[in-house]
């Protein structure tokens, strides 16, 4: 082992095979590491999978934060598990970018918009269908200034989750 992969083992603790055995340093610089990588991923990735999420996108972060963890408690062996992270926000990528140009791949992985009012009308079949109660989409009316059904033209339950409202 050479001068520089000895200093990078025993910073990391790369050698150690319990978990336990790494010492608080390690368990530190092991922190550091994962999020600058984490950081250089997800600016290799699509911005939005941390933003206005759909399920696509949180399924890839709590991945992404179990491996992540592992690799700083030492659960699983560091690169190992970086090269993993790395693999799935390529292949998130890979998905997305050929979800665009694709509405039925699209629609696979995120997921659909339902409408829920349409001209002041409450679709209740598509709320029950959505798992909405109505006093759900009064509160989520209330978050977009609309204090009633009938103010609106329509309102959409969109593939993040959130609700979309356009008024009268």
């Amino acid at each position: 082992m050479g001068a520089v992969e000895a200093v990078v083992d025993a910073a990391l603790g790369l050698s150690v095979t319990q978990a336990h055995d790494l010492s608080t340093a390690q368990t530190c610089v092991r922190a550091v590491v994962v999020y600058l990588v984490l950081v250089a991923y997800v600016r290799f990735g699509k911005k939005r999978f941390l933003g206005e999420a759909t399920a696509f996108d949180a399924v890839l972060v709590i991945i992404i934060g179990s491996l992540a963890s592992r690799a700083i408690s030492g659960t699983a062996p560091f690169v190992a598990s970086l090269a993993a992270t790395f693999i799935l926000i390529l292949m998130h990528w890979l998905i997305s970018y050929f979800s665009q140009n694709s509405p039925a791949l699209s629609s696979l992985v995120k997921g659909h918009e339902t409408i829920l009012v349409k001209g002041g009308q409450v679709d209740h079949a598509a709320l029950r269908k959505a798992h909405m109660s109505s006093d759900d989409l009064a509160e989520d009316l209330r978050q977009q200034g609309v204090g009633a059904p009938n103010e609106v033209k329509e309102a959409r339950l969109e593939r993040s989750g959130k609700v979309s409202v356009i008024k009268q």
